[in-house]
């Protein structure tokens, strides 16, 4: 944790270990997919201070975070969790919304670890559901 006023976002968001490399935070960033403390950011050079919020995709999910603190350097893992505070629902919270998702009307529930269903199980769903294969 440093005594700057403000740093360069592309580095912070790899200090805080968000992003593998600089070069794919200075990706998202010109892709205009993160906000500042609600205004698009579309360059890299832009500047973050501590309290600043921050809201942009990581994989599925969107993170929405604090800054509390500017980096020195990429640390450890433990380190960079010293540096922001996560402002969305809890990990498990977003698990279960995730299994929750339905993305198709027609899905039919088969219990965890059911596995795929047989060539019998196939054909008897096919018949309840109307179709001819």
């Amino acid at each position: 944790m440093t005594d700057q006023v403000s740093q360069r976002l592309d580095k912070w968001l790899w200090c805080g270990r968000f992003f593998k490399s600089r070069s794919l935070a200075t990706k998202l960033l010109g892709s205009g997919k993160l906000r500042l403390s609600g205004r698009i950011i579309t360059k890299s050079n832009q500047l973050v201070r501590p309290n600043d919020i921050l809201t942009f995709p990581q994989g599925h999910a969107i993170r929405v975070v604090k800054v509390l603190f500017l980096a020195d350097r990429r640390g450890p893992a433990k380190e960079a969790e010293l540096l922001f505070e996560d402002l969305a629902p809890s990990t498990k919270q977003r698990a279960i919304e995730n299994s929750s998702i339905n993305f198709s009307n027609n899905s039919i529930k088969r219990e965890p670890g059911a596995g795929r269903p047989t060539k019998s199980d196939r054909r008897a769903i096919d018949k309840l559901m109307g179709r001819n294969g």
